[in-house]
């Protein structure tokens, strides 16, 4: 029986699977907590689509996949600002069109070129082919990505609670702005081989939203989302050798399993509050 559930740690992929997942689960989930609390979820989904063609570019020009797909992050989140700032359309909208045209500008480009990276580990992650490589590199994102979110969180929080305030206290706001469009950037080009394109959204919002149900605190909204986030990644990907399924979409199916049972609780506790609000005033009336 014992050696029956350690059998998943017997094998070199499956260790280096654990490893990536874990190494993007910790400054996805920090980032997280800054992007449900901004409202970004959209402009999360926006890039992690928009990186698709600056992957094909890369290749095509022979140059490192990743400086392609943060080059197209970072177009999509400018022209989205661009773009919302010189129109009438709503932000929402704009990133819709960005996303989907860069999207679609990313299946063309892929049709035309002959590769021997399969669209499907582009677009769902292949963490059973991880290389030493592939760690190496998204353990340096992660642990950059990781570092100064945290080192500016405070600065991050104000920005995104009193913008006006932020800026009558000298912080640079342009700056800050786009720094967070930037680590957002880098985290999906983290996620790319993990979880790929499509399924980096889920780990960019599933545990900030969790954690968002659970405490009040942003320093604690942090620690429970990494919690969230790194237990679904080592549990999805457990999961997924003996159900024999994709890591990723594992690592999904449990970070929303998580954010169920949050939204659960969270409502058993609102609704025991309401009684025990609606019972104190019938003490009182009757006093």
């Amino acid at each position: 029986m014992i050696e029956t559930l350690l059998l998943p740690f017997q094998f070199p992929f499956m260790l280096a699977a654990f490893a990536i997942t874990g190494m993007v689960a910790v400054p996805a989930a920090v980032l997280s907590c800054f992007l449900v609390l901004k409202g970004w979820s959209l402009m999360g989904d926006a890039i992690s689509h928009a990186v698709l063609p600056g992957v094909i570019a890369a290749y095509i020009l022979g140059v490192p996949l990743v400086a392609g797909a943060f080059a197209a992050g970072m177009f999509c989140a400018v022209a989205t600002g661009f773009l919302n700032e010189n129109s009438r359309v709503k932000e929402d909208t704009v990133m819709g069109v960005v996303f989907s045209g860069m999207f679609g500008l990313g299946i063309v480009l892929y049709s035309w070129v002959r590769t021997e990276v399969h669209l499907d580990h582009i677009l769902f992650g292949d963490p059973l082919g991880a290389v030493d490589s592939d760690l190496w590199l998204t353990g340096t994102i992660g642990l950059a990505v990781a570092s100064l979110a945290w080192a500016k969180r405070r600065d991050l929080l104000l920005l995104i609670f009193d913008e006006g305030q932020a800026r009558a206290l000298g912080l640079r706001t342009g700056w800050l702005h786009y720094g967070l469009l930037a680590l957002l950037s880098l985290t999906v080009v983290a996620a790319l081989k993990a979880v790929g394109l499509i399924l980096a959204i889920a780990f960019l919002i599933s545990p900030g939203a969790t954690a968002f149900l659970v405490t009040r605190r942003f320093d604690a909204m942090i620690g429970v989302a990494v919690l969230v986030s790194a237990a679904s990644s080592f549990a999805g990907v457990y999961a997924s050798f003996f159900l024999n399924s994709a890591p990723a979409p594992t690592i999904v199916l449990a970070m929303t399993a998580c954010f169920v049972i949050a939204f659960a609780a969270s409502a058993r506790r609102a609704r025991r509050a309401e009684r025990e609000v609606g019972n104190g005033w019938q003490i009182r009336d009757r006093a």
